[in-house]
């Protein structure tokens, strides 16, 4: 299933390249092997996995939480200036913390007018809409028809549909 996922990727890369928003969502419950799938398509394209967590929390550190608000968007864009088209982004969960006051869906899709982006997505979609987290989680988010293409761990791809 992984090389069919990896294959739903890179037709969906491609299909994004003309797009406003050339940003490709890998969807998947947490475990459900994203990261291995993700280190798959970045050696295929020869280009890192940045793991966003990571990076972030060390510029964050040292910052307060409104600073923390007010510098995180700048901060994720030095973090994807990598000089590649394309970026792999895994390990998001820090852009849902509910103290950044941020809406990460539109932080990915900022992101992906100067890069075509892969990024994985702890949730689900379920015909148009798409989830993060569990509806009683505190990050949880629910987006209705979003201008995105999306590869769920189970093998569908919006760009199925489109055919």
């Amino acid at each position: 299933m992984s090389k069919l996922i990896q294959e739903k990727i890179k037709q969906s890369l491609k299909a994004a390249e003309g797009s406003y928003y050339r940003l490709v969502l890998l969807v998947g419950e947490p475990g459900s092997g994203k990261t291995m799938v993700l280190r798959d398509v970045a050696n295929e394209l020869s280009v890192p996995v940045i793991n966003i967590n990571l990076e972030l929390s060390a510029k964050l550190l040292e910052l307060t939480a409104k600073q923390r608000t007010l510098h995180l968007q700048r901060f994720l864009d030095e973090i994807t200036e990598t000089g590649n088209s394309t970026l792999i982004l895994d390990n998001l969960e820090i852009l849902f913390d509910k103290d950044m006051k941020q809406d990460p869906l539109r932080l990915l899709q900022r992101i992906s007018r100067n890069h075509s982006i892969v990024a994985s997505w702890n949730g689900k979609t379920t015909g148009s809409k798409l989830t993060y987290a569990a509806s009683d989680h505190p990050e949880y988010r629910n987006y209705d028809q979003v201008d995105i293409l999306i590869v769920g761990m189970d093998g569908t791809a919006t760009i199925d549909s489109a055919k």
